[in-house]
């Protein structure tokens, strides 16, 4: 629930202008004063970058549907009576546009879909995305070529999106926003949970109240029910950060709990054998298919796109599919199901060249279970595992956060006077926290905050702000008493 405000409305807990709560509370009345005051400047803060989330998030949960209309040329072709062999289609799209390599071939998926023929090494193409051939896979007709980026395989539309949503298109740089605001929404969040539990029962009612507690008890109640996504989307966002998301990706692998890579060496004593290449790379490198074989048949020590994919089904491997070609001679193919919907499709397998057997097989359901969260997380958070149902819930949460925000500063306007904001909390308020409260409390801050830096540090920054500015008002309320007196 981020930006509540601090006013000392009737019923509440009252504490007195230095934070300090009456004698005899409990140690929850101790800390309510601190984490009010954390909500408070938390809130005022990052909801400027929250807000600027919040509205990007939005427009990329309806940037699927969206990529539909727009590129329905590119995308869908009358449903023809059968398909032509995919090495057929990949030269034609080689054909079109002989520039750059191949790096990865997407057979149609399903029914009037078409062929991707994703190439990498064109000019004019940014760096780290591939120019996406079009082509119907019952005429070989190529229907047009777009920049593609990410194995959700996002167009032109929804990838400057969501490169807004994340660096605001400012690069390394930008992408500092993000991580700051998904470091501290959970912190936001949880802190107006508990303030909210922490009324009492008669608090709560909207009916009868006006004006600022109105729209704290407007404030509250959607925040209570967006809670739980709020939480989900600030965890899975962290989850591919700059910082926190190395963080958790060196745990993962502490904890044995990586995602796992097929291995794409080919047959040992072939003359394809002793190469890595990770199932996920999503088609870095590449290999000039202008002369691949265009019927499956094994011309040139190479089976063919079509035996290799033949081969990937007979181990179950079902559309969609992205079929990646040997990175060099002593490599293999890896054909990787890209389903991101549930339930996910995410088996791979590699397929030797030279001889069009399997070599090795990884199966989702042998994934570590911290693999198989983080998979379906970002899968949720991007929009794509649940389709429509998860593009509309993303959209109301990210609906929710902007009314939160936008009731926020509302309120912190109606608590002040005249054209004046109101006035913070009150500090003081960790003077209150039990000792033996307040030593693990602060150790476990300490390690949250190493772990994610943009949490971590922002935190530090405004602790040694507010009591530097303390500092200066009570050397400026002694100055003034000073003066009272001698004018006295």
């Amino acid at each position: 629930m981020p930006l509540t405000t601090a006013s000392r409305t009737p019923g509440e807990d009252q504490e007195d202008p230095a934070g300090r709560p009456p004698a005899g509370r409990s140690v929850r009345s101790a800390l309510r004063p601190l984490v009010l005051r954390l909500h408070f400047y938390a809130g005022v803060c990052v909801a400027p970058f929250l807000l600027v989330a919040a509205v990007t998030g939005l427009l990329y949960a309806c940037s699927f549907q969206a990529e539909k209309v727009v590129y329905a040329h590119e995308l869908r072709v009358p449903v023809g009576t059968s398909e032509l062999p995919v090495a057929r289609q990949v030269a034609a799209a080689r054909t079109a546009h002989p520039e750059g390599k191949v790096s990865a071939v997407r057979p149609s998926p399903e029914p009037g879909a078409t062929t991707r023929v994703l190439l990498s090494g064109v000019p004019g193409v940014a760096s780290g995305h591939t120019l996406a051939v079009f082509v119907n896979p019952y005429t070989a007709e190529v229907r047009g070529a777009l920049e593609q980026y990410g194995s959700t395989g996002a167009l032109p539309l929804r990838t400057w999106i969501d490169e807004f949503h994340r660096d605001l298109h400012l690069g390394g740089v930008g992408r500092l926003y993000s991580e700051f605001a998904a470091s501290w929404l959970w912190v936001i969040t949880g802190g107006g949970l508990l303030l909210w539990c922490g009324r009492r029962r008669s608090q709560r009612r909207v009916r009868g109240v006006s004006g600022r507690r109105r729209a704290l008890s407007l404030h509250g109640a959607v925040g209570v029910w967006a809670a739980a996504g709020l939480f989900f989307l600030s965890a899975t966002g962290l989850t591919w950060s700059a910082y926190a998301g190395a963080h958790i990706s060196d745990l993962r692998d502490a904890l044995g709990q990586a995602t796992p890579a097929v291995s794409a060496a080919a047959a040992p004593g072939g003359e394809h054998a002793g190469h890595d290449m990770s199932a996920g790379h999503g088609g870095h490198g590449g290999h000039d298919m202008r002369n691949m074989p265009m019927h499956g048949g094994g011309t040139g020590g190479d089976v063919g796109l079509d035996a290799v994919l033949k081969a990937a089904r007979g181990e179950g491997l079902s559309d969609p599919v992205e079929i990646v070609p040997p990175a060099g001679d002593s490599s293999a193919y890896v054909v990787q199901q890209i389903g991101r919907s549930w339930p996910e499709k995410q088996d791979a397998v590699a397929v030797d060249p030279g001889s069009g057997e399997v070599t090795d097989v990884v199966r989702f359901a042998d994934y570590p279970v911290l693999a198989k969260l983080t998979r379906w997380g970002v899968d949720a958070h991007t929009g794509t595992l649940f389709g429509l149902v998860n593009q509309v819930v993303l959209a109301a949460l990210a609906l929710a956060l902007v009314v939160l925000i936008l009731l926020g500063y509302r309120m912190w306007w109606q608590r002040g006077r005249g054209t004046a904001f109101g006035r913070p909390v009150p500090r003081g308020a960790w003077r209150n926290v039990p000792l033996r409260l307040g030593l693990p409390l602060a150790a476990a801050v300490a390690v949250l905050g190493w772990f994610v830096p943009l949490l971590g540090i922002p935190l530090v920054v405004f602790l040694v702000a507010d009591i530097a500015l303390g500092a200066v008002a009570r050397r400026s309320a002694r100055g003034d008493r000073g003066a009272s007196a001698a004018a006295g």
